[in-house]
């Protein structure tokens, strides 16, 4: 049994993007950038009023005003503001030359159809400058962002309509046991429905892959052989649940030596998931995850979403949270690492949900984060600050 935090280190060692390829606005959102983007215009690109109001000269805003022009966004100004002028201009339009204030619609009188009176003591000037959101040359993005909805509009404001992407891997996801039915069977004697592998699914779904679910294999060796051949052929990484840990029907581990996978990973120091594999076979990876279904959505979260993150050319760190506990946390053996599902109250302090074992899947409806207790530790008091991974 080795460390979590080696195991960790060794499968990130592993971890490279796939390459690139260009993607349309409408396909962007959730993938990784693998190029900076630079703003190819000034934001916003001209001198643009912030209301609907009357664009005029300071130093007349007291007096009556003649309106000269009327500015609908979208338009070009065709008059210059000289004194006691103004125009009535549209939000968004171009301030019209000579003009360094819009009177907003609300505060001004109207005394004629062709002339107006402001009748507050406004400060504020109402103009966005040319610029002085981005100015044109600045970077905007970089390399490793994921694309989330202000992304799509910040590439669309720069003409990025088909940025340059890191590839997506190619995922498989495998149950094993002949105890597994499908989720519309009804159990007979001895059976259980799998949970496992609709739940590895939606978590690889969550981070913008769309996975292979290769249904349920028996387990017997040939079965296993034959479909673990062609998953490592065909897609980049495969997630095999069940079979990985030193039971008499354990097989993956011997099929993937079979099968000349180097295995790097197999058993950590941990609970829940510590028989875990990592294996690799040119370029391609294996996650066998334990059949339990804490075990296998706990150890996703913890070790295969950082890998699958790396290999889709995200670079910020996997985030963390140093909250105070909020209730003493006692436990009778320290001799490994655990995960605990907790949920935070409303003033951000962390609460350890009821957790009855790798089986208890339930426990994770309510959690909003999975807590770190180290190796060692056997008490942590209420106000003790720990590390918290967020679901």
């Amino acid at each position: 049994m080795i460390p979590f935090e080696e195991a960790l280190g060794i499968t990130q060692q592993f971890a490279r993007t796939r390459g690139t390829e260009q993607v349309y606005l409408f396909n962007a959102l959730g993938r990784t950038l693998a190029e900076n983007i630079y703003a190819d215009i000034s934001m916003p690109p001209f001198n643009k009023s912030a209301m609907d109001g009357y664009a005029c000269r300071k130093s007349d805003m007291k007096n009556l005003l003649q309106v000269i022009e009327e500015i609908p966004a979208g338009s070009i100004p065709t008059r210059i503001i000289g004194k006691n002028q103004c125009s009535r201009i549209m939000t968004g339009a171009m301030v019209p030359g000579g003009a360094d204030v819009i009177i907003m619609k609300e505060d001004i009188e109207i005394t004629s159809n062709e002339y107006i009176r402001c009748n507050s003591d406004t400060l504020k000037d109402n103009i966005c400058y040319e610029g002085e959101d981005v100015k044109k040359g600045d970077q905007v993005l970089r390399i490793g962002d994921v694309i989330l909805p202000a992304h799509i509009a910040i590439l669309a404001s720069v003409g990025s309509d088909r940025p340059l992407v890191y590839l997506n891997p190619a995922v498989a996801i495998i149950s094993t046991g002949d105890e597994l039915v499908e989720p519309e069977e009804t159990p007979g004697v001895s059976k259980i429905r799998n949970s496992n592998g609709y739940q590895l699914w939606a978590q690889v779904q969550q981070l913008g892959i769309k996975p292979d679910y290769l249904g349920i294999v028996s387990d017997d060796e040939e079965s296993l052989h034959e479909i673990l051949s062609k998953a490592i052929d065909k897609y980049d990484v495969t997630i095999i649940s069940g079979g990985v840990s030193v039971g008499d029907f354990d097989f993956v581990p011997k099929i993937l030596n079979q099968l000349n996978v180097h295995i790097p990973v197999h058993g950590m120091d941990v609970r829940p998931g510590k028989h875990q594999l990592f294996g690799e076979r040119a370029n391609h990876f294996i996650f066998g995850m334990p059949g339990n279904p804490v075990s296998s959505f706990v150890q996703f979260e913890v070790l295969v979403r950082p890998f699958l993150d790396a290999l889709m050319g995200k670079t910020a760190e996997q985030s963390f949270l140093t909250l105070p506990l909020g209730e003493d946390y006692n436990r009778k053996n320290g001799n490994q690492m655990i995960f605990v599902p907790v949920t935070f109250t409303k003033q951000t302090i962390v609460k350890p949900l009821e957790y009855h074992g790798s089986a208890h899947i339930h426990s994770y409806i309510f959690a909003k984060g999975i807590m770190e207790i180290p190796k060692g530790t056997l008490t942590m008091k209420k106000g003790d600050y720990v590390r918290v991974r967020p679901l």
